[in-house]
């Protein structure tokens, strides 16, 4: 049975909490900026409101609603929201929180008030055919005015795994995953969840070497990639070797780097020796060291010319 959606939230919240560093490229990238990766950002306060669900027996609820994310960088407000599948009430719950935002920042004097409307965008991690291009509230006035306030939504699914690491939408990495899902809950093939996988890790894993994730985002990045491959998979047959492609090797010392040197060139020394070929030496290096077929081949290279 497929768990409650919650987990999505969590992820996304627990970033905004503890790395929102991370979401200055995705605010770059969503409303044109360009700010750089050392900018002030502040998370405000999402206060909540109340509002009246309508629950599976058709009755109705009073619960609590806290936005996603309110950043706030120089004098500009950005309200992001965090969507896993399509809701008719989205566009309500923009205005509302846009306007508890408006109220935190509005200007007013005696018969008159100014109240600014933060930049918004909604992040669908799921697509179906109802998911809208774009979120749309349309203000109408007594004397017939109408003012569109709209934007552009998100749709991770059209996002490419190289399109995400060139723009350093690190955000997005543990919701890719979810493109999978039809697969991930059957029988079929996962032969490109697999492949995907190994790529955001070996390349977070370079970025990291590069200085561009610290150690904390790396670890987190990882671990929220699992919750939602866990998430996802229930504990069905595909979740345990799923979570392992991030499970590895995450940051290692000094000392730790040489010991798994020292490991790598044993396997190829001993493979060697005893005249196996290097696609058997390959899958060895790949089951016994941890590394990526990339990574495996250019050691077979480094140490077979050393050997030589």
């Amino acid at each position: 049975m497929q768990k409650k959606t919650h987990d999505y939230d969590n992820v996304f919240k627990t970033m905004k909490s503890k790395h929102k560093r991370l979401f200055i490229s995705v605010i770059n990238h969503i409303f044109g900026k360009d700010y750089s990766m050392d900018v002030r950002v502040d998370v405000l306060p999402s206060e909540g409101y109340l509002t009246e669900r309508e629950t599976a027996d058709g009755s109705k609820e009073i619960e609590e609603q806290i936005s996603d994310f309110l950043i706030r960088i120089g004098d500009e407000v950005y309200l992001l929201e965090s969507q896993s599948y399509d809701d008719g009430s989205m566009a309500i719950r923009i205005a509302e929180y846009a306007f508890i935002v408006g109220r935190q920042f509005a200007v007013w004097d005696i018969g008159h008030a100014t109240i600014p409307m933060p930049r918004f965008s909604v992040i669908y991690v799921k697509k179906t055919d109802r998911t809208p291009d774009r979120t749309i509230i349309t203000f109408t006035f007594p004397d017939g005015q109408q003012v569109d306030y709209g934007a552009d939504n998100v749709i991770l699914e059209r996002f490419t795994r190289e399109t995400i690491v060139e723009k350093r939408l690190f955000v997005y990495i543990p919701f890719y995953i979810a493109r999978y899902e039809a697969q991930l809950t059957s029988k079929a093939p996962i032969d490109g969840a697999v492949e995907d996988l190994e790529y955001f890790r070996d390349e977070m894993v370079r970025l990291h070497g590069e200085g561009e994730l610290t150690d904390g985002e790396l670890i987190d990045l990882m671990g929220f990639v699992n919750t939602i491959i866990t998430h996802i998979t229930n504990g069905n047959e595909n979740e345990e070797r799923l979570v392992k492609i991030m499970g590895g090797r995450v940051i290692e010392t000094e000392s730790e780097k040489l010991i798994r040197q020292g490991q790598i060139r044993m396997i190829i020394e001993l493979g060697r020796e005893d005249g196996l070929e290097d696609e058997v030496i390959l899958n060895r290096l790949k089951k016994k060291a941890g590394l990526s077929l990339e990574e495996a081949k250019a050691c077979m290279e480094t140490y077979g010319e050393q050997m030589v």
